[in-house]
């Protein structure tokens, strides 16, 4: 009886040790730890773009007024915008075709950022008309390599650059980015990197590198939040770009996001591309206090 107490004792306590283990891991803790603060990313408001913007990519809202979205596409020149919810969409063409892949716009200036890192500049003002004749393409302030990564900050008027594919960035340890003066003259003031093996911890290996496809600053927290559509991720990081999370996308919502933007009241949006099953899209995320 005593062998049989002993080992019914010790079965009880293996299970349950096993069930406590469980729990730790795959509870309730566990599960807020791998949410992002403030956003549910399983409950968008959905935005189904008109077929012009099968392929959209970047986005952006000036002075953080969400009412009207402007938004570029991987193939045409043309600076497009929309009413939030309606699809009748306008554009302006500013160059002929290419590959753009983000759009920022400041201080009364739209900027258009080419994969090749040439960067065009467009006044607010002009992106009411039908064509453009006053647009600016800046060429040679960016190292050759791709990129897809921009961002135009209002309050200091700075453009922050990020590279998807560089050479300096070979040992896909790290990733480089580039701040710009903005205005009527661009020129580079400085560089930034992030860290990839930060990313790690959060996520496990980060296939291919990290390749980044987007990437705007918070304006309630001042975090920065990174778009990697090869990597199917959103890293956010603080101020000095140290890696502070990186949470995973879900590819059946996330087809390819490629934009990133804020409103002024800290509500995230998200641009998706589509292809021959689906629409493109753009995913607003409200912002929660908890």
């Amino acid at each position: 009886m005593t062998w049989i107490r002993k080992t019914y004792f010790l079965s009880m306590l293996m299970a349950l040790l096993t069930l406590f283990a469980c729990d730790s891991v795959d509870g309730d803790d566990g599960d807020k730890k791998n949410k992002l603060p403030h956003y549910d990313l399983s409950k968008p408001e959905r935005f189904t773009m008109p077929e012009t913007l099968l392929e959209i990519s970047g986005i952006s809202f000036p002075k953080g007024k969400n009412d009207t979205v402007y938004a570029i596409q991987d193939e045409e020149g043309k600076l497009f915008r929309l009413a939030w919810g309606t699809k009748k969409q306008y554009h302006a063409k500013f160059a002929k075709g290419g590959d753009y892949e983000d759009v920022s716009i400041a201080n009364d200036k739209v900027y258009i950022l080419k994969s090749s890192g040439s960067i065009y500049v467009i006044d607010f003002g002009d992106a009411v008309y039908e064509e453009i004749d006053s647009t600016t393409e800046w060429k040679g302030l960016l190292p050759k390599g791709e990129y897809e990564g921009l961002f135009a900050e209002e309050a200091t008027n700075k453009l922050y650059v990020l590279c998807k594919n560089c050479e300096t960035d070979e040992n896909k340890d790290f990733v480089t980015g580039y701040i710009l003066q903005g205005g009527d003259s661009l020129y580079q003031t400085g560089s930034f990197t992030i860290d990839v093996q930060s990313i790690k911890p959060f996520t496990g290996k980060v296939k291919r590198g990290f390749r980044p496809s987007a990437l705007t600053k918070n304006p309630i927290t001042g975090e920065w939040f990174i778009l990697s559509a090869v990597n199917k991720l959103l890293v956010i990081t603080d101020g000095q770009w140290k890696v502070k999370g990186a949470y995973h996308l879900d590819g059946n919502m996330f087809n390819q996001p490629e934009g990133i933007a804020f409103d002024a009241e800290g509500n995230m949006y998200i641009s998706n591309e589509g292809d021959d099953l689906s629409a493109g899209n753009i995913l607003k995320f409200k912002r929660k206090e908890k």
